[in-house]
């Protein structure tokens, strides 16, 4: 393996280390998650097949104004994650000093896509330049296809995200 593909796959192996991945949903679950800033998020989702809460904690790439968060699947539209937000949008952010706050999750269109991943990079290069290569392995796909999704924040009072049956 040339070394310059060394720091990918390691990247991606650190990546499908379960524990690992899991480890920040702890800190945000223990209302310590504001120790990330809003360069990431938890998002907490209803499962698409159990109808349980699920939590997973994403990087930001795009956050255009205070009510808008743009996140990145990167491990495509596989991602358990990704299914479910697709199959109940009604989500809860929780980023910085915001702690489950209801939104609505909007997956981007391919233009979309195309205009976020420019921004993040003019405004991250040093970690696109890291990143890009790290997606395109874990995809086995070039980034631009990568699915993204728009969280809006909802205004109103934290609480269970809605019964997918009832919307309640």
């Amino acid at each position: 393996m040339p070394p310059s593909e060394r720091p990918a796959r390691w990247g991606l192996r650190l990546l499908r280390t379960r524990w690992l991945v899991r480890a920040p949903v702890l800190l945000y679950r223990g209302g310590l998650g504001f120790v990330f800033g809003s360069r990431l998020l938890m998002l907490e989702h209803v499962g698409r097949v159990s109808g349980r809460r699920r939590y997973v904690v994403l990087e930001t790439v795009d956050h255009p104004d205070t009510a808008t968060f743009v996140v990145v699947s990167g491990f495509g539209t596989r991602a358990q994650w990704y299914r479910n937000v697709l199959a109940h949008p009604q989500v809860r952010v929780t980023s910085g000093l915001r702690r489950r706050v209801r939104a609505t999750a909007v997956p981007l269109d391919e233009h979309e896509v195309a205009a976020t991943l420019d921004r993040y990079a003019a405004g991250h290069p040093r970690a696109w330049r890291r990143l890009r290569g790290l997606l395109e392995a874990a995809l086995d796909a070039p980034v631009e296809r990568l699915p993204m999704v728009r969280l809006t924040l909802q205004p109103g009072h934290p609480g269970r995200p809605p019964d997918p049956g009832t919307g309640r």
